[in-house]
């Protein structure tokens, strides 16, 4: 099995390729520049340099949000494309997983990646590992900082936080949690696409054609459009 993965998802752009549990090849960058004009070259590059071809490739496994609006529509796309055109199974994982799993495996306690959603809130959820295996404790959600942490606080074990926004918030989650608020290294805050393809490997894969991403809320654009539109047919009643 020769897995390609795609994070689209926030600024860290990352593509990888693993065959038969072997990383044959990675390349990342956490750089706020354009994906949708970086990712395919990355990919072609990736592919030139392990000596694979597309009709090599058996799975894409993509990370579908939440983060970046126009970043998660860009990976999303484009493993659909590669999907439907190579006929071969697609899978969608969290990009909050992500970060979880690539940290949180010889951590003794929770683990809380975070994207920042700005206005105070967060893109977060709750991961555990058990027994080598990773387990979804709080779904995935967008919640104001402040309360979250405020709910950690009674959690029975220390809570591992990890993201490249942790710096807008740690100061916040350590005047809330105290000690119990544990930060990942300088190092750990990139998501590994090496990562997404092994998380994804065993999934349950996805109809190409109703694959959506999560980003949990809609864009400000489209709620704004919902709310007019919810305006006029209220007023036509």
């Amino acid at each position: 099995m020769t897995i390609l993965a795609i994070d689209t998802s926030n600024y860290t752009l990352g593509v990888a390729l693993v065959e038969e549990n072997q990383v044959l090849g990675e390349y990342m960058t956490n750089l706020k520049k354009n994906h949708s004009i970086r990712v395919m070259p990355a990919i072609q590059t990736l592919m030139r340099d392990c000596d694979r071809v597309p009709a090599d490739l058996t799975k894409v496994v993509v990370a579908k949000g939440p983060g970046s609006y126009t970043g998660v529509r860009i990976g999303v796309t484009i493993a659909k494309t590669l999907a439907w055109t190579l006929k071969i199974p697609l899978v969608g994982v969290s990009s909050l997983e992500i970060l979880a799993s690539g940290t949180g495996r010889y951590f003794d306690g929770y683990v809380s990646p975070l994207f920042d959603a700005r206005r105070g809130q967060v893109y977060t959820g709750l991961y555990q590992y058990k027994n080598g295996e990773l387990l979804t404790v709080e779904q995935d959600q967008l919640i104001m900082l402040v309360d979250w942490a405020q709910y950690l606080t009674k959690m029975d074990r220390p809570i591992l936080f990890v993201g490249n926004d942790l710096s807008i918030h740690q100061q916040k989650i350590a005047e809330i949690l105290g000690s119990k608020g544990v930060f990942a290294a300088l190092t750990e805050h990139n998501p590994r696409p090496s990562v997404l393809a092994l998380l994804g490997q065993n999934q349950t894969e996805e109809d190409v054609h109703s694959f959506v991403p999560n980003y949990i809320r809609l864009a400000e654009a489209e709620a704004k459009w919902l709310e007019a539109k919810g305006k006029i047919l209220k007023g036509q009643d």
